[in-house]
């Protein structure tokens, strides 16, 4: 294992994250707070609005800490959305139940020149101060992760106003207008930078960042809007803050992608969506960097037979280096909490 640099910290996560392989790896689940449990759906009920319950920092933080308190998890990652940063450029985001996030689209260069030349962070306190909550409340043994959405992942919804199944608005447009499209990645780059290094600050120990859409572009778009910019973002946080461990989650992307992330000196860690095979992933990347991954979400609804089971071959095809128990994907709302239980009781032997 490369980057041997780094101070040893006392955190599993962190160790693991730094190149130690663990008998037992850590768990935490992507979108581990969330509608699955009770306790949420009643705290998220005093909210009429999901931006305004992010940038409610007491709440946000209670969000956080509610899957710790219950599974004891060995991460905590803050409550937020990646949508924020386009919050802070002056592109006003709203989410409409049962839709999604709605954005003001961008048909053209001219629609750029509403945007902000940097993101204004004051409007982003609320996700430092609840960080700043969180990291007061978990104990010596917790991880307390930040995030960031990927450049390519947040123009997608910049541009179309809306997800949409392929991000074909955004790929028009970066096609149509390779300039203005470039321009638009540099600034989002450079937002990624300052809104991780100020959840650094308020005391997250770990950032990720999330490309959910990296899998729709094809190979050059696929280095140049995706695998450029994390490691961009990556290469800047790690050089202002060399004790942070750095993850970076490119679902959809090929094995060779995976291995050139974390091939990088500032890329500890790679997370593995539901389609990508772990044991070939495992060995081109796991010389060089953490696997995070990479259970299917479905499987969390089914019976114990199978659920076991599909635990054990992850386990065990990552066997032979630092990995992280986690979902391919985020955790769905009709999860059932003993399936959780299920899990975490299998990987710690309990």
């Amino acid at each position: 294992m490369t980057k041997s640099t780094l101070a040893a910290p006392t955190k599993k996560l962190l160790r693991v994250l730094s190149g130690e392989k663990a008998e037992r790896p850590p768990i935490w689940l992507m979108r581990q707070a969330g509608r699955y449990l009770p306790e949420y759906r009643e705290l998220r009920a005093t909210t009429s609005s999901f931006m305004e319950f992010c940038f409610n920092p007491a709440k946000a933080a209670e969000a956080t800490l509610q899957p710790i308190r219950r599974f004891g998890f060995d991460a905590a990652i803050i409550f937020s959305d990646i949508l924020t940063i386009p919050e802070a450029l002056g592109q006003s985001v709203s989410f409409e139940a049962g839709e999604g996030p709605r954005l003001k689209p961008m048909q053209g260069p001219e629609d750029l020149l509403q945007l902000a030349d940097e993101a204004d962070l004051s409007k982003l306190s609320a996700v430092y101060e609840a960080i700043d909550r969180v990291h007061g409340a978990l104990d010596g043994s917790t991880t307390l992760i930040g995030f960031c959405g990927a450049p390519w992942t947040v123009a997608s919804y910049m541009i179309a106003g809306h997800g949409t199944p392929d991000q074909g608005p955004a790929r028009t447009f970066a096609y149509r207008y390779p300039d203005a499209f470039q321009s638009l990645i540099d600034k989002l780059v450079s937002a990624s930078i300052a809104h991780l290094s100020a959840q650094i600050r308020a005391g997250a120990e770990v950032v990720q960042i999330f490309d959910s859409w990296a899998g729709v572009l094809p190979g050059p778009q696929l280095e140049r809007w995706c695998l450029a910019p994390c490691a961009a973002i990556a290469d800047a946080v790690a050089a202002a803050h060399p004790d942070v461990r750095i993850i970076v989650f490119p679902r959809g992307a090929p094995a060779s992608a995976i291995a050139q992330l974390a091939a990088r000196p500032s890329v500890h860690g790679v997370s593995l969506d539901t389609s990508a095979d772990i044991a070939t992933c495992a060995k081109l990347a796991q010389p060089h960097a953490a696997l995070q991954g990479n259970l299917d979400p479905i499987m969390l609804l089914t019976g114990p037979k199978g659920l076991e089971a599909e635990v054990d071959r992850i386990l065990e095809s990552c066997s032979a280096g630092p990995h992280i128990f986690n979902l391919g994907h985020g955790i769905l709302p009709p999860t059932p909490i003993e399936n959780v239980q299920r899990v975490l009781a299998r990987i710690r032997g309990a």
